[in-house]
């Protein structure tokens, strides 16, 4: 079961329980977005159609933001002429959960609650030792204040000079 539905002036292709990216849209306090711009529906059997009835497209807010920036650059050689300027597409991240048409609905499946991840508790503060003071096995001492040893470097061995 899939709907085509079009949204910001492009199409998608959704099923109940998809994730997409829409161009940014206004949303209620809610949190739910409603697509009414539904062209296609598939039916049962893989029947395609336009729907004759009323078909929505029902989904939930997942995140907004904007997507990575893209450098547009224009150059004209020879007339010293550079523009670089950036942009950066905002966003709405949408899960579709319902698709209903011709009296059926199809539901997503409801989403596993979140779990919280665990917090270890931290260390009383005398048993750390700072990064000056750790030192490793051969007795050097390790971290910021430690200088690391560097090569000495090989003479250049030279031709010998020439006497004119």
């Amino acid at each position: 079961m899939y709907a085509v539905i079009r949204a910001g002036g492009k199409q998608y292709r959704v099923a109940p329980g998809d994730v997409i990216r829409v161009e940014k849209l206004a949303t209620g306090t809610d949190g739910h977005v409603d697509f009414s711009d539904v062209l296609a529906v598939s039916g049962g059997e893989g029947k395609i159609g336009k729907p004759e009835a009323e078909a929505r497209v029902v989904g939930e807010v997942v995140e907004e933001g904007r997507s990575p920036k893209i450098l547009v650059f224009h150059y004209k050689r020879k007339k010293q002429y550079k523009k670089l300027r950036g942009h950066r597409q905002s966003y709405t991240a949408v899960r579709i959960t319902e698709i209903a048409f011709d009296g059926q609905s199809f539901k997503a499946p409801a989403l596993a609650a979140k779990k919280e991840p665990k917090v270890k508790k931290a260390a009383p503060a005398e048993e750390h030792e700072s990064h000056a003071e750790v030192k490793t096995a051969k007795g050097q001492a390790k971290g910021h204040a430690a200088k690391k040893a560097v090569p000495k470097k090989a003479a250049k061995k030279s031709a010998p000079k020439k006497k004119k």
